[in-house]
C-alpha cells in the first residue's frame, strides 16, 4: 500500500529535508512539491493525494488557512518550526504536528500511524461480517466491547476520552475524537464539530448551522459547516 504524498513548504531546505525522510519509507511515494498553498490547491483538484505535509508561514496563503478551503481534504500532517498553532491545528483535524527541525524518528512515528489507520480502514472495508459491520473497542484495563457500526449514533469527545452513544447503551473509551473518526467508514460517519462525529443516517432534522438526532440537536462548527450539509444533502460522498 502506497501512499501519495506532496509537501507544500516555502523553504526549499525543508522540503528537501522532508523528501529524504519520505524516500526512506517504502509506503510512502512522493508525488510533487509546492512551496505555496495555491500550487498546491489547484494541483488538488485534478490528482489524487493520500497525505500533505504542510507548513504554516508560507506567503499568499497560510497553511491552516489552505486547511479551511479544502472541502475534503487528505490526511494532513502540519510541519512547523512554531510550537502555538498546534491547538488550532488539531481542531482542523490534522493527523500529527512536527516542530522543525524534525528528527526523523518522530517522521516516521507520525508516518507509521497513519500508515496503521489505513490498514485499518481497508481491513473493516474487507470484512463486513454479513450485514453488520463492526469495531471492537477497550471501554477497560482488559474488555474488548464489539459494537455494530449501524448502532452507533453519536461520537462526543471528552478531552482524552469519547463517548459513543449507540442504539443499545453508551461507551466510555480513552481515545481521541480524531483517531477514533478516522477508524470508521468515511461514507457512514462524518465530524461535525471539534465535539462531535455522527452517523449520516441518523441525521433526521438540518436547520441552519446544526441537525437533529434522536430529539437531540448538534452544532455544526463554522469548518465543517459546507462539507456536513453537502454530504448530508445532496449525497457528495466521500
Amino acid at each position: 500500500m502506497m501512499l501519495k504524498v506532496i509537501i507544500v513548504d516555502d523553504e526549499p531546505l525543508a522540503i528537501n529535508v522532508l523528501k529524504n525522510y519520505v524516500v526512506q519509507v517504502k509506503e510512502l511515494e512522493l508525488i510533487n512539491t509546492f512551496s505555496n498553498a495555491v500550487d498546491a490547491s489547484t494541483y488538488l483538484q485534478t490528482n489524487e493525494v493520500d497525505i500533505i505535509f504542510l507548513d504554516i508561514h508560507m506567503p499568499i496563503i497560510d497553511g491552516l488557512e489552505f486547511i479551511k478551503t479544502l472541502n475534503k481534504p487528505p490526511m494532513i500532517v502540519i510541519t512547523t518550526a512554531h510550537e502555538e498553532f498546534a491547538v488550532e491545528s488539531f481542531e482542523l483535524a490534522v493527523m500529527d504536528y512536527l516542530v522543525k527541525p524534525i528528527p526523523f524518528p518522530r517522521f516516521l512515528k507520525a508516518v507509521n500511524r497513519i500508515v496503521k489507520l489505513r490498514q485499518i480502514h481497508s481491513s473493516a472495508d474487507k470484512n463486513n461480517f454479513g450485514d453488520h459491520p463492526s469495531i471492537f473497542v477497550k471501554v477497560d484495563k482488559k474488555k474488548l466491547q464489539k459494537i455494530n457500526l449501524d448502532e452507533i449514533v453519536v461520537v462526543e469527545s471528552l478531552k482524552d476520552y469519547i463517548r459513543i452513544k449507540t442504539s443499545i447503551g453508551n461507551y466510555i473509551v480513552h481515545k481521541t475524537l480524531s483517531n477514533f473518526t478516522d477508524e470508521l467508514p468515511s461514507d457512514k460517519f462524518i465530524r461535525i464539530h471539534r465535539s462531535f462525529t455522527i452517523s449520516i443516517d441518523k441525521v433526521q432534522v438540518v436547520e441552519g448551522n446544526s441537525v437533529e438526532i434522536d430529539d437531540t440537536r448538534y452544532t455544526i462548527g463554522r469548518s465543517y459547516i459546507n462539507d456536513v450539509k453537502d454530504r448530508i444533502l445532496n449525497g457528495s460522498l466521500k
